[in-house]
């Protein structure tokens, strides 16, 4: 998984070794706790020969916009990954080159489906079937490493496997991983949007580095709340992967944007946010058709109706 910042923005660096359940468990907690737009975490098995490291093959790396706080970061840490291993912490800084490159060389490639989400190391593992998905720019959130997107990924291939969606918002498109996965599987166009105008950017080059610029141009907006992307009753696949807290102030306008028997895919959230976006989602009349949990956070599918 790999969430957050921009890396001319990196300065300093938090690394730790250790399982792999701890270095998930870490790196989301600090998702959850920092800003995004300062702070990014990744986690990711670290190819090594040595076998002192064979029990604990996984690093989370933490990078920061300004001096972290180790002392506080420690406590934190401890929450996950238990005091004795929390000692163990390093910190030191980093230009962006070593951002860019520790980020991203690091991470193997996803599968969802038909969908695998790979850096450029990784092209060789696109199979003839496979819907690859490449994505460099860790400039914002979603390289389809985190549970969330992956979640998105899997929902959108099981939709695929029942329909051919004709008009689709990926609203909070991040790095564009979904917009883009469906771009690439129907070749149409994907309306797709960010507040962040470095994700916009990241998710241009994405689309035109994966062949897909004609179908994605996406747009800076505040939700929806934009010309290309303001269609009301026009949507029938509408993404959202942003925050629990968004998700519930936005159901009311996102909603609105929904055509009859649209299926709305929503993640972002730890799996104990979902009573209260189901519910925000549910005075709009939506229902949890499906769920997903991976890594402790929720992917919900919500229809109209009642169930």
């Amino acid at each position: 998984m790999l969430e957050g910042l921009p890396p001319n923005n990196a300065a300093h660096v938090m690394r730790l070794r250790c399982a792999e359940a701890q270095a998930r468990a870490l790196a989301d907690l600090v998702v959850e706790t920092f800003d995004p737009a300062e702070t990014a975490a990744a986690a990711f098995e670290e190819k090594a020969s040595t076998e002192s490291w064979a029990a604990t093959p996984w690093v989370v790396e933490v990078y920061f916009g300004h001096e972290p706080d180790e002392e506080n970061l420690r406590e934190l840490a401890a929450i996950v990954v238990g005091a004795e291993l929390a000692a163990q912490i390093t910190f030191g800084r980093v230009s962006q080159k070593d951002w860019v490159a520790s980020s991203l060389e690091g991470l193997s490639a996803v599968r969802a489906g038909r969908f695998l989400v790979h850096g450029s190391h990784d092209r060789e593992r696109v199979k003839a079937n496979d819907i690859g998905l490449e994505i460099e720019a860790a400039l914002a959130f979603g390289t389809g490493h985190h549970g969330t997107t992956r979640g998105c990924l899997l929902f959108l291939d099981d939709i695929l496997k029942c329909r051919r969606p004709q008009e689709i918002l990926d609203v909070g498109c991040g790095t564009g991983v979904l917009a883009l996965a469906a771009a690439r599987a129907l070749r149409q166009n994907v309306a797709a949007g960010d507040i962040d105008a470095q994700a916009v950017a990241a998710a241009r080059a994405n689309a035109v580095l994966n062949h897909a610029g004609p179908y994605l141009r996406p747009v800076q907006a505040r939700g929806a709340a934009h010309p290309a992307l303001w269609r009301p009753g026009a949507y029938d696949l509408i993404f959202a992967n942003i925050l629990a807290k968004p998700l519930r102030v936005l159901a009311p306008s996102l909603s609105t944007l929904a055509a009859p028997g649209a299926d709305v895919v929503l993640s972002g959230m730890l799996v104990r946010d979902v009573p209260g976006v189901a519910s925000a989602w549910a005075a709009q009349g939506f229902f949890i058709a499906k769920r997903r949990h991976i890594d402790g956070w929720a992917t919900l599918l919500m229809r109209r109706g009642g169930a």
